[in-house]
Formats: C-alpha cells, structure tokens, sequence
C-alpha cells in the first residue's frame, strides 16, 4: 500500500531536478546572431573623459613594463610603422585606449613604485579580456582591414571567426618582438584546437611538421580561404604540387581520379601506410581497379575463366608512374603509367 505514494514522490522529486536542466538546455539551443559592428565598435570606444598621453609616459612610472616596452619598439607595429610613414601611429593607447586616468594617481618616482609595487589602475583601459572575441578583433581590425589587404578579406566569414577564434587567440602581443607565434611553435598552438591532428601526425607516415621543417600555415590560411579547410590554391592538387612538382604534369596519360584531388588517395596529415595512402596497397588501388589475374583459358568476350587473381604484389612494382605517365601500352594505347 506504501509503494505507491514512494514511486510517485520519487518520480515527482526527479521532475522537479530535471526542470531546470531542460530550461538549460532550451537556452543553449536559442540563436545567438552576431552584433552589429556599430554594438562592437561602442565597446572598443573606451573612456570618454579619458586623454591620449602616448606610449613613454604610459611605462615610464613603472620598471615593470620595460620588457614590453622595448619588445614594443622591435616590434612590426613598433619599428615599421611611425608617424613619419604617414601610416597609422600604433601604440600601447591603440588598443588599450586613452591612458591618462590610468596612470594620474602614480607618482613620478620609479622606483618608489616599484617599492610599493604601485601600478597603473587597468581599470580605466578596455577591458579586452572580457570584451567578445568579435569585438577583441575589431580592435585589430580597425587598422589591420586595411593594412593587411588582402590577408584578411575572408576573415568575417572564415571558420575560425565563426567559431569565435579571435586575434589574441593566435597572436600574443607581450610575448616578444616578433608578436605572432614561431613556425617551429605553430603546431603545437594549432594543436590546441586540432588535437586530431596531433595524432594523426605522430603516424609512421607524416608531412615534417615534427621535424620542424613545415608549418600548418604552409598548407593553410587561418584567416580565411575560399577552399575547404582553410586550403591554400584554387585546387588541392594545385596547393600540393607546390612542393611535390614532379606529380603536376602534363601528362599524356592521367590518372583520372587524382587530377585534381590527391586526398583521394593521400591523407595529408598523417597515415599507418606508406607515403600518406588512405589505404595498403593493393586494396588502395582495388576500391577502382579489378586487378590482374592469372590463367590462360579465356571465355568469349576475352573474360578468363579458370583465372587466379594476383594480389600479392605492390601495384607501385609495376606501375611505378601513378600520377601520370608519357607510355602507352601495345596497341590498346592506354595509359598504364608505366616508368
């Protein structure tokens, strides 16, 4: 008789806890449209009552800062682009903003600031780590839309953007004079989004990026491509003969299936095969080709009847010349990519 009433309470007590969790999840599933550049760039605006006093007074009530400061001045933006260029002055107040209440309750006396460990009030400066990654952008966007023509003309809709990957995600500003990251560093912050590359690179069969020899941008373009997967060139075998000159041909017999597209046989980032195949050979080749067998009874239509199919061999053995080749065969004058 007590059942009953348990089951209920226990199954009311359970809808109860799972209400809250489907009104979680309702919110999750809402859009979430982008801003209006105009919403961002309110954001970005920074103090109004606030002046421009430039960068040697913003660090010069602080020893802390001095490691900043002259990585600043070695820096792209510090050492290429000054107001005698007649290009845009780029400084600490470019995207920090205005820094006159920042630093107007500090005294003069370096070093008794250093003492005290007084520092400027961040406060007043933008708060860039808190603002959205969009809005983050545009603080570099507002110089770099133009200055990097046409580098970034496919941000706003590459995938990175769309994912909310933003400029400070990529490019660490304090971190030194060079302001974006190594190519023998790149893998590894990739990796960081990309752990499936990872993996796939530490394979038998890799491009060198372990060995420091490429770079993911060498393949790549973070900030936007017209090709799947941020892809470099028109073509995929546009972007791989590049490197791999000796596959563009012309030929006068073509492979048909890799004329534009090596991904059909090649994995590009890592592979258990040799030379990235997707697949052993032969039963790479035999997902297109049925193979040689071998037997002399032969039916009507030149189909062989008591035939022993011969897959024991590389197809590379014979036909060394896969990508392409200038050699026909007898008299059918077909392509066998023969060396």
């Amino acid at each position: 008789m007590n059942e009953k009433p348990k089951t209920s309470t226990v199954l009311l007590a359970a809808a109860v806890c799972l209400l809250p969790l489907l009104a979680a999840c309702a919110v999750i599933k809402q859009d979430r449209p982008l801003l209006s550049v105009r919403e961002y760039e309110r954001m970005i605006v920074g103090r109004l009552d606030a002046e421009y006093v430039g960068t040697d007074n913003c660090v010069s009530k602080c020893h802390q800062h001095e490691k900043i400061a002259d990585d600043f001045k070695h820096s792209v933006h510090g050492e290429q682009i000054k107001p005698e260029t007649g290009l845009p002055l780029v400084n600490c107040e470019s995207c920090h903003g205005p820094g006159s209440l920042a630093i107007e309750n500090i005294s003069d006396d370096v070093a008794q600031n250093d003492e005290k460990k007084v520092k400027c009030d961040t406060s007043k400066f933008l708060d860039i780590k808190n603002l959205p990654t969009p809005a983050q952008s545009l603080i570099c966007l507002k110089c770099h839309s133009a200055a990097s023509t046409p580098s970034l003309a496919l941000w706003n809709a590459s995938i990175h953007a769309l994912n909310d990957v933003g400029c400070f995600d990529c490019h660490k500003l304090h971190k030194g004079p060079q302001q974006k990251v190594s190519r023998e560093q790149m893998a590894e912050m990739c990796y960081g989004c990309h752990p499936e590359i990872r993996a796939e690179n530490s394979l038998f069969s890799h491009h060198p990026l372990r060995e420091k020899k490429m770079a993911c941008v060498d393949c790549h373009e973070p900030h936007g491509s017209t090709q799947s997967h941020l892809l470099k060139g028109n073509t995929v075998k546009e972007l791989c003969t590049r490197c791999h000159m000796d596959k563009q041909g012309p030929f006068a017999f073509e492979h048909g299936d890799v004329t534009e597209n090596c991904a059909n046989c090649h994995t590009p980032h890592g592979s258990i095969n040799n030379n990235l195949l997707n697949a052993a050979m032969p039963f790479l080749c035999l997902q297109c080709h049925a193979g040689h067998v071998v037997g002399s009874d032969l039916a009507v239509n030149g189909t062989s009847v008591n035939a022993t199919p011969l897959f024991n061999n590389r197809c590379t053995d014979c036909h060394s010349q896969i990508h392409g080749s200038d050699v026909p065969t007898g008299t059918e004058k077909k392509g066998v990519f023969l060396k």
